[in-house]
């Protein structure tokens, strides 16, 4: 659940008043001040270096402005923020922060920024552009000295720091870190001035690989790459507390405020190990292993950053080859399924001299020959959880690249399946809400299902919060049917869903309330337990949860009536309650009754919203033209709209990431080209492609803990929701260009990465917090069922010949025999593939794939399919060609109907022959 637009800033701090963590205050609210006057912010007219203009502040030597020099009016740091970020705890490109010991003492935190002193300017001469003493505004007792200096070495701005004990004692340093602040801030902005003002930073948290990348929110070039010098590490990426959570009494904390519209900034952190043995012990591991830096009296430390220009997102990688830095490109990505034969591959100026895994026998690696240029390493999973491969180079230097071991995806799917329809499911009897039967929020840290939280749609079944438990459910039979948990499924949906949740008849018939469980103290007493964390909005009455005036309820339960349509049309006997056209008819009253009921939230793209897309085609498959025409006007009256805007990517947030994939299909369906080209690069702009599991692929959202998780707080979540939504119009994309293969690479880090939400039993998780404090999954499954939806609907392999790397699947086990290839997709769907180099899309809604397969030189592409079963007797394929001037293909066998081949299995597996015309 997220409040409405208009009232963020006021619900956002009630949501907060449950939890520890503080968010930014009502609008009108005066903003944090320093404790002491702040001097007049006053910043230089800036410095030609090399693809920038440097802007320093003359009072205290730190960066105000970096601007690319070929986007004049655009800066990457927050210099039109000058004047009310400035003096105290008011970080800056520049500021350091330590936690520093001196023998066995105590650890003391420093930091420039925290009470600012005037540095002492230093002589500059050669490359240096400023340099300063700033011992003295790191504060009282520090027993360093500390230089910085900003550098043009050849034509790159670099930001150097030099710390030397001064004491007659060794110093350990056990934190160590550089303040990353670029102008992520949307504050006060509308959404054309944050695409063309803001950015977003994303770490790959890689040690001396390590490196951020900020982009700009439009997704258009120049971006900007942070990268280490030598000693200078990226071991963990540590977020700075603001003033407000730590209530003024930290060293080390930022005065702007955290809040949806402003994530907050981090560290680059050298060394942490002083965090992990006080503010972390409680945590699951970090990314990199703690270290600290000891100083012997005398004895200096360098260390220090560059800041380079990518001319595109996609001209990253490149950019880094061009700046002598390891390259790593992990084919499918970073997650691993224990049947999947995954690479790496590696590109680095110095030879790899050690590999290790971590845990120990986690991976196995093998090297192979690779192209020029290029090591490639053979990676297999071997046991479940996070592992880290470690590489050594010969020049001294360490990589780290962070994997996720799971299951067979197969083997996922059935858990997941399982334990949604077994340990999730609900039948409370005489349940004063009506929620029995149902699939419920689970806590897998109690254990048990959530029956009662103070928000009340996290007990509901609607909402994301509510819902996606029973939504994962559903879909999970989209691909992998069981006719048990359908039973089930159909149970709940007869007896709970319609008619309870979903208005059933009369004027409002399609209609889906906010929350079937709703805060009633007077009728139940004894229900609200303790009566103090039921006082805040969140816990609607009755009549607040009855409201049908949410549009994002309703993509949830018109999914839900569309899976089941196709499993009822193509599976027979595997649905026993309804026929297919009664979940036809459902999954279209749905999408008219939000444009009746919802018309306010429904002029924004939906998390889900793309279903509707797949239920209008499907009506005009079986011939329900009324019905079709209906939709499509409705639909397009929406698609009109956002035509007209310049980002059209609005939300009940001030700026959202979940809006963008349904807008996308709209803007392909009515052939609105230029709009659904601005769409996906916006995706791109905060979906990155990082050698990380965690941040591949992975959408950014950073305030829905807050109405989700059993942990509220706003931190940067790993592979919420949005990560497999945002997946699914980068693989449209790059089925429509093969050749833009980075579009490949983030769409499947952001699929398989919505698969590491699912633990060993089938349990899911709403994200994985990644601020180092926790670094584990968060107990509630909340609303991950929105990311399975869109796993579940996008799952497929691709088969590509890369000019860079060569012949590669994403999502199955390729093998080459003379110039063909052959592959045996392992993407848990077995249903969709994509031969790149013909274009050609194949999907199956009845039927699996075992085998594919293609000859390059005819065309030609042999499918071997699963033998028949009884709910599946015949495979329905559909065939398309997606690239401009491909070839059309056709079976050699089936009967077309309602657009695609009913193809009759066997009690063997069999083939089916493709060929091009």
């Amino acid at each position: 659940m997220r409040p409405t637009l208009h009232r963020l800033f006021p619900l956002t701090l009630a949501m907060l008043a449950m939890t520890t963590s503080a968010a930014a205050p009502p609008r009108g609210t005066p903003k944090a001040t320093s404790r002491v006057a702040k001097p007049k912010a006053t910043v230089s007219a800036g410095i030609k270096v090399g693809a920038f203009r440097l802007i320093l502040d003359p009072a205290t030597q730190t960066a105000r402005g970096l601007s690319p020099i070929t986007s004049p009016g655009f800066d990457f740091l927050p210099i039109g923020r000058a004047s009310t970020r400035s003096g105290n705890d008011f970080n800056q490109l520049g500021d350091l922060h330590l936690r520093v010991r001196s023998g066995t003492g105590p650890w003391q935190d420093y930091s420039s920024a925290h009470q600012r002193r005037p540095v002492r300017a230093l002589p500059v001469r050669g490359q240096v552009l400023a340099a300063a003493d700033i011992s003295a505004t790191m504060g009282a007792g520090l027993p360093l000295r500390i230089v910085r200096e900003w550098v043009n070495d050849a034509g790159v701005p670099a930001l150097r720091f030099s710390l030397t004990n001064t004491s007659g004692q060794p110093v350990e340093i056990g934190g160590l870190g550089i303040p990353m602040v670029f102008d992520n801030i949307i504050t006060d902005r509308t959404l054309e001035q944050a695409h063309a003002q803001a950015s977003f930073a994303d770490p790959y948290i890689g040690r001396d690989a390590g490196y951020v990348q900020v982009t700009r929110l439009n997704g258009a070039g120049p971006a900007l790459l942070v990268l280490p010098e030598r000693a200078t590490p990226l071991e963990a990426y540590v977020p700075i507390p603001t003033t407000r959570e730590t209530r003024g009494n930290a060293v080390i904390a930022e005065a702007s405020p955290r809040a949806q519209t402003s994530e907050g900034f981090y560290d680059w952190t050298v060394a942490s190990a002083a965090y992990a043995q006080t503010d972390w012990t409680k945590a699951g591991e970090p990314w990199n292993p703690a270290t600290s830096i000891r100083l012997a009296p005398g004895e200096t430390r360098r260390i220090g950053l560059r800041f380079v220009a990518a001319p595109s997102i996609r001209g990253i990688e490149p950019t880094l080859m061009e700046q002598d830095r390891p390259v790593a490109i992990g084919v499918p990505g970073y997650v691993v399924p224990t049947d999947l034969d995954a690479a790496l591959f590696i590109r680095a100026p110095s030879a790899i001299t050690g590999i290790e895994s971590y845990p120990a026998g986690a991976l196995s690696v093998e090297r192979r020959e690779g192209k020029p240029g290029w090591m490639r390493l053979s990676v297999k999973g071997r046991q479940w959880g996070r592992a880290r491969l470690t590489l050594r180079y010969a020049d001294g230097s360490v990589q780290t690249v962070h994997y996720f071991v799971t299951k067979p995806l197969e083997q996922t799917m059935a858990d997941l399946g399982r334990f949604s329809t077994t340990q999730q499911w609900f039948e409370g009897k005489g349940d004063p809400f009506g929620r029995s039967p149902a699939i419920l929020t689970y806590d897998r840290e109690a254990d048990r299902i959530v029956t009662g939280d103070p928000r009340v749609w996290i007990s509901g079944m609607s909402d994301e919060g509510g819902g996606g438990s029973w939504v994962a459910a559903v879909m999970k039979q989209l691909d992998n049917p069981d006719a048990g948990e359908i039973a089930r499924i159909e149970e709940m949906v007869d007896k709970t869903i319609v008619g309870r949740l979903q208005v059933a008849d009369g004027p409002h018939a399609g209609g889906v309330k906010k929350s079937l469980f709703y805060y009633d103290p007077t009728a139940f007493p004894d229900l609200y337990q303790p009566a103090r964390d039921w006082q805040s909005w969140t816990s609607w009455k009755k009549d607040q949860a009855d409201d049908l005036g949410r549009a994002y309820n309703y993509p949830h339960v018109a999914a839900g009536h569309w899976a089941l349509y196709r499993i009822a049309r193509n599976h027979p006997g595997m649905t026993r309650v309804h026929d297919w056209p009664w979940y036809l008819d459902h999954a279209y009253q749905t999408i008219v009754a939000m444009m009746r009921d919802a018309p306010h939230y429904a002029q924004f793209g939906l998390m889900e919203g793309d279903v509707f897309v797949d239920i209008l085609t499907d009506l005009k498959r079986e011939g329900w033209t009324r019905q079709a025409g209906e939709v499509e006007a409705l639909m397009k009256g929406r698609a009109d709209h956002w035509r007209t805007l310049r980002y059209p990517f609005g939300s009940e947030m001030a700026w959202d990431s979940t809006g963008q994939a349904e807008v996308y299909a709209w803007m392909r369906y009515f052939g609105y080209g230029p709009q659904a080209d601005v769409t996906r690069e916006v995706i791109l702009g905060y979906d990155p492609a990082i050698p990380h599991w965690g941040y591949n692929g992975n959408a950014r959202r950073y305030w829905d803990f807050l109405y989700g998780g059993k942990y509220p707080r706003l931190e940067r979540q790993i592979h919420h929701y949005g990560s497999t939504l945002n997946a699914v119009p980068l693989f449209d994309s790059f089925r429509r260009n093969p050749a833009d293969l980075h579009l490949l690479r983030v769409a499947y880090g952001g699929l398989l990465g919505g698969i590491t939400n699912i633990d060993q039993r089938g349990a899911s998780s709403a994200a994985f917090h990644s601020w180092p404090d926790r670094m584990q999954w968060d107990p509630y499954s909340g609303d991950y069922g929105m990311g399975f939806f869109g796993h579940a609907y996008a799952a497929a392999t691709y088969v590509v010949n890369d000019p860079t790397l060569g012949w590669l699947s994403y999502g199955g086990n390729l093998s080459q025999s003379g110039a063909g290839v052959r592959v045996e997709p392992k993407d848990g769907a077995r249903s969709r593939l994509f031969i790149a180099p013909a274009g050609l899309w194949l999907t199956l809604e009845a039927g699996k794939i075992a085998a594919a397969s293609y000859d390059p030189a005819s065309g030609s592409v042999r499918l071997t399919l699963d033998a028949a079963t009884a709910q599946t007797p015949a495979a329905r394929l559909f065939v398309q060609t997606t690239i401009a001037g491909g070839r059309a293909y056709r079976p050699d066998r089936g009967t077309m109907e309602r657009g695609g081949y009913t193809i009759a299995l066997g009690s063997a597996p069999g083939d089916v022959t493709l060929t091009p015309r």
